[in-house]
């Protein structure tokens, strides 16, 4: 069984005290060392002056919107961010996703899903590099560097370039073109996707794939409109193409 590291350290972005009181209670239990903020602007503090693994954020903040929080957290780390929101309108959830959470869970929740989330987005990190080949295939090394024309990806380094030019790409988009790179050729449906990322079922997480290719789509493809990389195959999932420019 693979186990979450008992170092693993969470910074909690809550402003509700209660709620916080019982998530740190709960994720500590859990092997987690967790750090509260209650404010957006302490929050960025503490990203800025310690490591952290993985942020749980709210976006209902006393002094800032946590969208502002997850904006400014993306220009300069890709650690994994799980959004908590109450709002009701979906375009909330899209709008974070796009900005770079890697996912989100709506209020009122279970603790044991959030646990489950934030197990999920962590757990990405260290499966992704350990992926099964094709059937008949080796498999390739979990830091082979792969060149696609003049798109290359390092695993290693966690970094994909385009012309040498770094990507702008969320932990969990490298994951996710990154799993794409290695299939290279094979149209991957969304579960399958789900399944090789060893993330939650695909129903839990609604469409949040589609919105995450389509944010990999502006980093990689010279047209995000007109894909050569990442082709839609309709009704079956995504496809790597092999041959690129």
């Amino acid at each position: 069984m693979n186990r979450m590291n008992p170092v693993d350290r969470i910074l909690l972005v809550e402003d509700d005290p209660r709620l916080a009181e019982m998530l740190t209670e709960y994720l500590s239990q859990a092997n987690f060392r967790v750090t509260h903020a209650p404010t957006g602007r302490l929050a960025m503090e503490h990203i800025a002056a310690a490591e952290i693994d993985a942020v749980i954020l709210d976006l209902m903040l006393p002094d800032m919107d946590g969208l502002d929080v997850c904006r400014q957290l993306r220009t300069t780390s890709d650690v994994p961010v799980l959004m908590l929101t109450a709002r009701g309108d979906a375009i909330d959830r899209i709008v974070g996703l796009e900005i770079g959470a890697d996912d989100y869970l709506p209020k009122p929740f279970e603790p044991r899903e959030l646990l489950a989330r934030l197990r999920a987005i962590l757990r990405r990190r260290v499966d992704v590099r350990h992926l099964d080949a094709p059937p008949g295939a080796a498999a390739p090394a979990a830091d082979s560097f792969l060149r696609f024309g003049r798109l290359e990806i390092d695993p290693a380094a966690h970094a994909a370039r385009l012309d040498g030019v770094p990507c702008e790409l969320t932990a969990y988009q490298f994951d996710l073109l990154l799993v794409l790179a290695r299939h290279a050729g094979r149209v991957l449906s969304r579960d399958a996707l789900m399944d090789l990322l060893k993330g939650e079922p695909l129903e839990a997480f609604d469409r949040s794939i589609d919105v995450h290719m389509s944010r990999i789509r502006a980093a990689v493809e010279d047209d995000p409109k007109k894909p050569r990389r990442i082709i839609t195959v309709r009704g079956a999932g995504y496809l790597f193409a092999k041959v690129q420019d």
